[in-house]
């Protein structure tokens, strides 16, 4: 099954709440990035995301993290993709430490999970760039 991850630290600007905490918007940003490389990689069209079946929100996520966000498809239809996602918390700034220190989390955290609906219009469908087997 083919997976795509993108890699991003939330920075003071993604701070939205006190203390530093992200918005659970941004990794809906994050989400649509991903859905977008792989329907680039499925369609060779970016497509449209049509809806999210469900979301949820499962840890804080502050200013200074690295979130790795990843997504697959799980249905292919004639222009329908329905897709999973997942954000893990990877790396996070020590809070007792020097305010440049940060650690690797041991265990990554699950920050957020999604899944979602695209669309590719059949006239837009250009053809995989990769083996069609590795998508499901």
């Amino acid at each position: 099954m083919k997976k795509v991850m993108i890699r991003l630290r939330m920075s003071e600007h993604d701070a939205h709440y006190g203390g530093g905490l992200v918005n659970g918007a941004r990794m809906l940003d994050l989400f649509g990035d991903v859905a977008t490389e792989l329907l680039i990689l499925r369609d060779a069209d970016e497509g449209l995301f049509r809806t999210y079946e469900h979301v949820d929100f499962l840890a804080p996520v502050y200013a200074g993290d690295y979130i790795e966000a990843v997504g697959w498809f799980t249905r292919i239809g004639n222009s329908s993709r329905e897709m999973n996602f997942e954000a893990w918390k990877v790396i996070q700034p020590v809070k007792d430490g020097a305010a440049s220190a940060c650690e690797l989390l041991a265990e990554p955290i699950l920050v957020a999970r999604a899944t979602g609906i695209c669309v590719t219009p059949k006239d837009s469908q250009r053809g995989s760039q990769i083996p069609e087997e590795e998508f499901l």
